[in-house]
């Protein structure tokens, strides 16, 4: 069957009231619409708007609030540690994990590459659109109510403080988490790709042969990271 611009390429049975619902706000179609496209399904269809300029949006109002929020809730901590804290929530990994939670997977309108590649379950792919929706949220309902959403979003989170442990050396505490579990210690196989350049790196975690995470970065060490983060939140959702 032809796709048409005005068909929304999302997963069979989502409901748009459902999504509104777990945001506990409603964005006007367009700008929900807009928030969901990613690039894939825009030059697909002629090049009409993607969600990139909301993502940017929405970075810098999650990064703000979750500042202030912060500073805000913490004032035996100094610098180094609030930023360290920042750093873990508002990770892709971490916003992977927001996205979710909220089911945000079954509404993007990806194009066929992506689709057909697991882009429904992509970290940077459901980060960026949850930093979209905050931006979308933004333009149809005012700081306020972006702020609000995104304590909202990131509230989850923080009833895990182990978390900013993990987000700090996240090799180490996937090695301690993996030994104490009996899964063995944790190996790494990186990859890259790209120019000279404009490389990018992409890391495989393996335990016991298995390989449980994958992460990028502009640099190994970044991907590691990257990589046994979204592994150490894995296994610590299978250890609760």
């Amino acid at each position: 069957m032809t796709t048409t611009r005005d068909q929304p390429v999302s997963s069979p049975g989502a409901d748009r009231a459902d999504l509104s619902s777990r945001l506990q706000i409603d964005i006007r179609d367009e700008l929900l619409d807009l928030a969901l496209t990613h690039r894939s399904y825009a030059y697909e269809h002629g090049g009409i708007g993607n969600n990139e300029r909301l993502e940017f949006l929405g970075d810098s109002i999650l990064g703000q609030a979750v500042t202030v929020m912060l500073f805000t809730e913490n004032p035996d901590l100094d610098e180094g540690e609030l930023a360290k804290r920042r750093a873990s929530l508002v990770s892709t990994v971490a916003l992977a994990e927001v996205a979710r939670h909220i089911g945000l997977g079954a509404h993007l309108r990806l194009g066929r590459g992506e689709e057909l590649t697991g882009g429904r379950e992509k970290h940077s792919i459901l980060a960026d659109t949850v930093e979209a929706i905050i931006g979308a949220t933004y333009l149809d309902a005012g700081a306020d109510a972006a702020t609000a959403l995104v304590l909202r979003l990131v509230a989850p989170l923080l009833l895990d403080p182990g978390r900013f442990g993990a987000a700090m050396d996240p090799k180490t505490s996937l090695q301690e988490l993996s030994s104490s579990l009996g899964r063995g210690m944790p190996s790494y196989h990186v990859t890259d790709s790209g120019p000279d350049h404009d490389k990018r790196f992409h890391a495989v975690v393996r335990l016991g042969g298995d390989d449980v995470a994958t992460g990028t970065g502009s640099s190994k060490k970044q991907a590691e990271m990257a990589a046994a983060l979204d592994a150490w939140s894995s296994l610590s959702a299978e250890s609760r």
